[in-house]
């Protein structure tokens, strides 16, 4: 291989190699103080308060449409499970109001139903 054609190899694996990072253009860092999950490029971020939860939804970035959606949330905490269903609250949100104990290690499956879109089955470790 001659001069030319090693640096148009080199070239080709850095463009390569900076494909997935281009594509992949948004952070998926909690922007509510909550634990993120992403599932088919959405970002769920999972905020647990005394007084309830939210399920703050983005879609690269932006928040989603929550309207007519729904969550079924199951906490799991040791032996104990803890049900409640999310309804919309705002942009990009779903909540239910309520006591909810909420520790670290806590384990959280939502089940997330959005008009237009498959369901998507979330799974987070509450930090």
């Amino acid at each position: 291989m001659n001069k030319a054609s090693h640096s148009i190899a080199a070239l080709a694996l850095a463009l390569a190699a900076a494909l997935p990072a281009a594509a992949h253009d948004h952070a998926h860092e909690p922007l509510h103080g909550g634990t993120v999950a992403e599932v088919a490029d959405v970002d769920y971020e999972l905020v647990a308060r005394a007084d309830g939860i939210t399920l703050h939804l983005r879609d690269h970035g932006q928040p989603m449409k929550t309207e007519g959606g729904s969550a079924r949330l199951t906490l799991l905490s040791g032996s104990e499970k803890v049900e409640a269903t999310l309804a919309p609250a705002g942009a990009g949100a779903l909540q239910a109001k309520g006591a909810f104990k909420v520790a670290p290690g806590t384990k959280a499956v939502a089940l997330v139903t959005l008009p237009g879109r498959k369901a998507a089955n979330v799974r987070f470790v509450v930090k």
